[in-house]
């Protein structure tokens, strides 16, 4: 190795920032389903909503340094477009946890119908999911990790396929049911943001599986 490309910096801490950033989805994911089942309590509903904001301010704090040391790293652990695409993905699933958090609270939702819970709750293991699948990303080495990555990518990909069907079945009964039309539109907008959840964290799957594949 020449002198020069010793004085280059080389890996860096890309998977730990990984880590960093998925534990702060499941955290906020976390906050954002204490925050719907606690609904009715203001106090609490407050509490839970400000946790789901530090978790999203803090993961962009990660997402930027991800893309300095992007800029500054010579030699990544992964292909540099799969390192830009992933944490940019990681990123948007606690964007549109905020997003949820703060259209409940603008849109002035009196109360939470059960298919929000629902959405909630299939949105919430996604995310949990997604951290899973990230902590093997460094174990990519090993076969047993690799296999693993894959079956939670799976997993994930059936929880969006529950959500997507929550959501259909919420809409069909929301347009039966639901006369006031102010409300209909606040509930629509929700159940959509939810169910975007997991298709965000379904596009993570999607992401870490082609790395799996590609470093086999």
């Amino acid at each position: 190795m020449s002198f020069f490309s010793k004085l280059l910096p080389r890996e860096g801490n890309f998977f730990e920032l990984f880590n960093e950033h998925a534990g702060q989805i499941s955290e906020g994911a976390r906050a954002f389903m204490l925050m719907i089942q606690n609904y009715n309590d203001p106090v609490l509903r407050e509490r839970y909503a400000d946790e789901v904001n530090k978790a999203e301010h803090h993961a962009d704090r990660v997402t930027a340094e991800v893309n300095r040391m992007l800029h500054r790293t010579f030699i990544t652990p992964l292909d540099r477009e799969q390192i830009h695409g992933l944490i940019n993905s990681m990123d948007d699933i606690l964007d549109l946890l905020q997003d949820a958090t703060e259209t409940m609270s603008l849109y002035d939702v009196r109360s939470i119908p059960e298919e929000v819970l629902r959405l909630g709750e299939l949105s919430s293991r996604c995310c949990e999911r997604v951290q899973h699948a990230v902590s093997l990303l460094p174990k990519l080495r090993e076969a047993e990790a690799g296999e693993a990555a894959i079956r939670v990518c799976e997993e994930i990909d059936r929880l969006e396929s529950d959500a997507d069907r929550v959501m259909r079945a919420a809409m069909s009964r929301l347009f039966r049911e639901q006369e006031d039309v102010r409300e209909l539109i606040k509930l629509k907008t929700i159940y959509e943001q939810l169910e975007s959840i997991s298709d965000r964290c379904e596009d993570v799957a999607n992401l870490i599986e082609g790395i799996v594949l590609e470093n086999a």
